[in-house]
């Protein structure tokens, strides 16, 4: 099953509140015939254009191959959090690769946030750039254990951005009667993804990259990227189809896999959205199957939730979001919702980035977990640096721990709805 098709209208953005207030660039002509460049991007999401827009700006000729339109896929349908450091906490980090190579990673992921918002101010990109991201804990347990990372921070990493919520202090900000406390991470932030994606879209052609919607890539090797249409001759190639890059390399195929999340779009609240938030922040909760929510601009609540273990979407989105969403306030279980829509991120088995040289001349990253915001932004960024000879990043990154799923492709997906089906019951069950 191509994912490219299965869900979404050819070339056409998905019935979204973010496609609903954007302004769209005309479409870039689909590839015709054989053309050449020092570097073929496939993908037009946050990776594909930022790497897009670095190369361009230093020089080099650069077609990127998108299939639908650029910001199509998860960069354009996300929950906008532009989170802090890695996808996986420190703590967990510093378990996994040591307290030196973590304190790297932390590094590279302040990177990664600072990239987004230099970008976003640069190329005066209007995405609504708003700060402040919250986690909130539903027992005992989940707030001591924020309230703890927010030591930890502070003391080992010398980030004092966070600060710990009480209960009165996490209802103050969240009145859910869900939510026992939390933190607040105030350098983290949250935006409109779709227009970020659009704004890097047009800073990319500005600066002379080319650009080909229209124009699915069905096969690569190194020097080579071929669509029905045309095909690319290029010293390096950059695979940034995350999700959707499907096939196009067995060693990506063994260790990403996609899965689909889904958000809402309520009816604008106006004075009831202070019953979802008192501050313009973004919040993140902690069950497996993560809820997320923020206000739009226009009062709206956006709110992101509901696990799908199949590649289709469901038929009803918004009814599937609603059960979360009611969960959280009770008091809108009855709310108009105004947009339903899904998407298609990838993970990886250590929700972390797989960055790689998956064959000479062809570098690839995805995997980002629902941490793409700022990661694949920045992937893109280093991608570009290493193909202009600075390695030292994406060496880096490229070390993170990245096993195969087990049973390959014909397993992999059995086996993650087993385990996410467990999480996901045990997240219900308050276990």
């Amino acid at each position: 099953m191509n994912l490219l098709f299965s869900n979404d209208r050819q070339g056409q953005y998905p019935e979204s509140w973010y496609a609903a207030t954007t302004a769209f660039l005309p479409p870039f002509a689909p590839l015709q015939g054989a053309v050449t460049a020092d570097v073929c991007i496939v993908g037009g999401g946050y990776t594909g254009l930022s790497a897009a827009l670095e190369l361009a700006r230093a020089g080099r000729r650069v077609v990127l191959l998108e299939a639908h339109r650029v910001g199509f896929g998860a960069s354009g349908r996300n929950g906008g959090q532009l989170g802090s450091g890695q996808r996986v906490d420190q703590q967990g980090l510093e378990r996994l690769v040591g307290r030196a190579d973590a304190a790297k990673y932390w590094a590279l992921g302040e990177a990664a946030k600072a990239l987004v918002k230099r970008l976003i101010s640069d190329h005066d990109i209007e995405c609504h750039l708003k700060p402040g991201v919250a986690w909130t804990g539903s027992s005992a347990a989940e707030v001591a254990e924020l309230h703890g990372y927010v030591d930890f921070l502070r003391e080992r990493y010398g980030y004092d951005h966070v600060e710990a919520l009480d209960e009165a202090a996490c209802r103050a900000l969240c009145p859910s009667p869900d939510y026992k406390g939390g933190m607040i991470d105030r350098d983290a932030a949250h935006l409109h993804p779709l227009r970020l994606a659009v704004g890097l879209a047009r800073a990319a052609a500005a600066a002379g990259a080319v650009i080909h919607e229209g124009s699915c890539v069905h096969h690569v090797a190194p020097g080579l990227v071929q669509t029905a249409d045309g095909r690319v001759k290029a010293d390096h190639v950059i695979l940034a189809g995350n999700g959707y890059l499907g096939t196009l390399d067995r060693k990506v195929l063994a260790r990403v896999i996609p899965i689909n999340n889904f958000v809402i779009a309520t009816e604008p609240l106006g004075a009831g959205a202070a019953q979802v938030l008192t501050e313009d922040v973004a919040v993140a909760d902690s069950r497996f199957v993560v809820n997320y929510f923020r206000l739009s601009h226009d009062r709206r609540l956006l709110f992101g939730g509901g696990e799908s273990y199949g590649y289709r979407f469901p038929k009803d989105i918004a009814a599937k979001v609603r059960r979360p969403m009611a969960e959280i306030f009770p008091h809108l279980k009855d709310v108009r919702i105004d947009y339903a829509w899904g998407g298609t991120l990838a993970i990886t088995m250590k929700r972390l980035p797989f960055l790689a040289r998956v064959a000479p001349g062809v570098l690839s990253a995805s995997g980002y977990s629902g941490h793409g915001v700022g990661t694949a932004t920045h992937a893109g960024w280093l991608m570009a640096r290493a193909i202009m000879g600075e390695q030292e990043g994406f060496e880096t990154m490229s070390a993170l721990p990245a096993p195969a799923f087990p049973g390959g492709g014909m397993m992999r997906t059995p086996l993650l709805t087993l385990a996410m089906s467990w999480y996901a019951l045990r997240d219900r069950l308050g276990i």
